[in-house]
């Protein structure tokens, strides 16, 4: 019989150009003369002959025309007029198999889903594009969707078809830009990428942008995986974040889980070896969270993780989706939170990311004065544009609902925000008032973090932000950005450069440990001392002090201490709590070996007290962001590098007085003014010989007398070791 195909929409197929090839392909009801009948059409370049066959009775069974030597083929069936569910019987290449036809199935993605995700609304988009495994139709394959609105043609490829970008063309749902399909059969741990054809007919291979999982670097391709099947056991964790607020202690120990500690010949331990050695380990010193650095897909160790590529995938240089999940499962289970570092601020220009994804700047700019950071090699997103929008805030739902991760750490918020961040004249664009600010960036971060915080208002956002840009974490109703805290830069920035010096100099510096307390409260604060302060020569912790060995651990001790009872949350990068000497490299482990030696571990043994006092102290965490926390005793005494200050909470009993000393001169009856007439103990000294240091503690009941001393009624003589402070609390 002949075939009633147009051949132009034939040559469409055999171009591979069709913009819907299922309107070809497929089953079909047809008209011949004036009987109805099915027509079934099948391009497979590959195949030498096909046979329909009747899934209900795989005995009825029709035989394909060959109409194109290309591999097209048509079955007109005239018996039947009612479509019924069929395989393709295929020979080609020596072989056989059978397969259900993609092109007999029907759309999965709404026309809902394509107008909340065109609006920028659809929150739960990852569960549409992407790759997903399913019963579509009473038949088991995988849903393939991608955004590609500028493509000429987009297909699925993969060893499932030889990686032949003309087997599985997808169809472009109406004008969204989105192309579907689904293909029956496939199985976990399958790869595949999508091929683009551009408008200028340059083919392009890309991962897609809201894959699951991914193979190792440097293979690029999407594996198909299923994330739903992991059996959550951490509901009473879950329930305990409800309507906790600020009023929480956080203390947290950030990881780049590469290099925490590796295997033989240097490996990388996988997510459960980490959940079985890190998660003790954190415990045990009394963090209360992990914070990651980013573990999305990435290809290039070197950038640490902060290029990201797949951003809806976990790397696999640890393991797979479930073994994250049961990583952070296992954090839960052991009441430590997990914070996720997230990159919304730029992503690479690797050729099968994001970048000239269907061949235009679709995520990023035009014009590179808006869409490239000079200095990071690097794009820019299109915060305006709705669907960009929509694929990064339905990505921070995403790590948070899927995942349970506890919070996000934004990181460079600073070059979102400025349109000029690490530009020189001519090199950016100044917005519609003339000014830097950009402020689509700024409404998208309102966006995000309203939208967030009311799905999950237990969700933590925190922003690496390193200006002044006033109320970053201020609630979006007040004209604040929306998150909940923000690193502490300036305070780090002063804090190091204070340290540093040698002790007799620090007098003449003295406002650099004081200058904090002016805009303590301007921000709800991260006292940060992170990776960045650790790499590219700036020395590790240990060796920004100055002085002999045993100076530069008495330091140490002070720097965290010192930080333990500043206002503001914590935060302290691995290796800092042991001393590591050298500074951090991603490509190998801390250094483990020096815990052999006293001085390592004395240090690790006062970070582990350190931690479990501030844990047990409420007046140390309860009140970080108003007056009401915290209380200067003596800020001025900057001759002999001395700072006194208490901590309290809602309770007027519960202070806890830190008395610092900044220089290797013991004070051994310092007077100093407290708030109640009572006695006080001593509850932690940095000194204590347990911990490296000379042993200047304060033995028994220091009662307060009254003495008038730094303004205050009452007063009480303590010792303050050299280069150590004492941590005193009434009785």
């Amino acid at each position: 019989m002949a075939s009633i195909i147009d051949l132009d929409e034939l040559n469409l197929i055999i171009d591979s150009v069709h913009g819907d090839p299922h309107h070809l392909l497929g089953m079909h009801e047809v008209e011949i003369g004036f009987k109805r009948a099915l027509a079934v059409r099948a391009f497979i370049p590959q195949a030498s002959a096909i046979t329909v066959i009747d899934t209900e009775d795989p005995g009825v069974r029709y035989s394909m025309e060959k109409l194109h030597s290309d591999g097209f083929f048509e079955a007109v069936i005239t018996d039947r007029d009612k479509w019924f569910l069929y395989q393709l019987e295929v020979e080609g290449y020596g072989s056989n198999w059978v397969t259900y036809d993609p092109y007999c199935f029907s759309p999965v993605i709404s026309e809902l889903d394509r107008h909340l995700f065109g609006h920028g609304t659809h929150y739960e988009i990852f569960e549409k594009l992407g790759a997903h495994p399913m019963t579509h139709q009473g038949v088991d394959g995988v849903l393939f969707a991608v955004w590609a609105p500028n493509a000429k043609r987009v297909s699925v490829i993969g060893d499932f078809n030889a990686w032949d970008g003309r087997r599985h063309q997808m169809r472009q749902l109406g004008g969204s830009g989105i192309w579907e399909i689904f293909v029956p059969g496939l199985n976990q741990y399958d790869r595949y990428k999508y091929e683009i054809k551009t408008q200028q007919n340059y083919l392009l291979q890309k991962q897609d942008p809201y894959g699951n999982f991914a193979e190792l670097r440097p293979s690029v391709s999407s594996l198909v995986y299923n994330i739903n099947k992991h059996k959550w056991n951490d509901s009473y964790w879950i329930e305990s974040r409800k309507g906790v607020g600020n009023s929480r202690p956080m203390n947290i120990y950030e990881v780049h889980l590469g290099s925490w500690k590796r295997g033989e010949e240097n490996r990388f331990l996988t997510y459960t070896e980490l959940a079985a050695q890190l998660i003790p380990y954190v415990k045990d010193l009394g963090y209360t969270h992990i914070e990651l650095m980013p573990i999305e897909e990435h290809p290039f160790d070197g950038s640490w993780g902060y290029q990201v590529v797949g951003y809806y995938a976990p790397t696999s240089r640890y393991g797979n989706p479930d073994e994250f999940m049961e990583f952070v499962d296992a954090c839960h289970q052991n009441d430590i939170g997990v914070l996720l570092d997230w990159v919304p601020a730029h992503f690479p220009k690797d050729a099968h990311g994001l970048g000239r994804f269907d061949g235009t700047a679709l995520y990023e700019h035009e014009d590179p004065r808006k869409g490239e950071h000079p200095d990071w090699g690097t794009y820019i997103y299109n915060y305006g544009r709705n669907e960009v929008k929509n694929f990064l805030i339905a990505n921070a739902i995403f790590w948070i609902e899927k995942y349970h991760i506890d919070g996000l750490r934004v990181d460079a918020v600073a070059s979102m925000l400025y349109l000029d961040y690490g530009k020189q004249g001519g090199q950016w664009v100044p917005n519609q008032y003339g000014g830097n600010h950009n402020l689509e960036a700024v409404e998208f971060m309102k966006h995000m973090n309203s939208v967030l915080h009311g799905r999950c208002p237990q969700a933590i956002m925190i922003a690496e932000e390193s200006t002044a840009w006033a109320g970053v974490s201020r609630p979006v109703e007040t004209n604040g950005l929306g998150f909940d805290y923000k690193w502490n830069m300036g305070w780090m920035n002063d804090f190091l450069t204070y340290m540093s010096k040698e002790s007799i100099y620090r007098k003449y510096h003295h406002n650099n440990l004081t200058f904090g307390m002016v805009y303590a409260y301007t921000e709800n604060f991260i006292l940060v001392l992170s990776h960045d302060e650790v790499v590219h020569g700036k020395a590790s912790l240990i060796n920004k002090m100055p002085g002999d060995l045993w100076q530069k651990f008495a330091n140490l001790r002070t720097a965290l201490c010192f930080m333990i009872g500043h206002p503001g949350k914590k935060l302290l990068f691995m290796g800092g709590e042991f001393g590591q000497f050298d500074e951090w490299s991603e490509s190998r482990s801390l250094d483990w070996f020096l815990l052999q030696y006293d001085h390592h571990n004395q240090m690790l043994d006062f970070t582990r007290d350190l931690n479990h006092l501030y844990l047990d102290e409420r007046a140390l965490w309860h009140d970080d962001f108003t007056h009401n926390g915290f209380e200067w005793i003596n800020c001025a005494d900057w001759e002999r590098s001395v700072l006194t200050f208490f901590r309290k909470s809602v309770d007027e009993d519960d202070i806890v007085i830190f008395a610092c000393n900044f220089t290797p001169v013991p004070l051994m009856m310092h007077r100093i003014g407290v708030p109640k007439l009572c006695a006080y103990r001593e509850i932690l000294n940095s000194d204590d010989l347990k911990y490296g240091g000379s042993g200047v503690l304060n033995a028994g009941l220091m009662n307060a007398e009254v003495v008038p001393w730094d303004g205050r009624p009452y007063s009480i003589g303590i010792k303050i070791p050299p280069l150590g402070v004492s941590v005193v609390k009434p009785v």
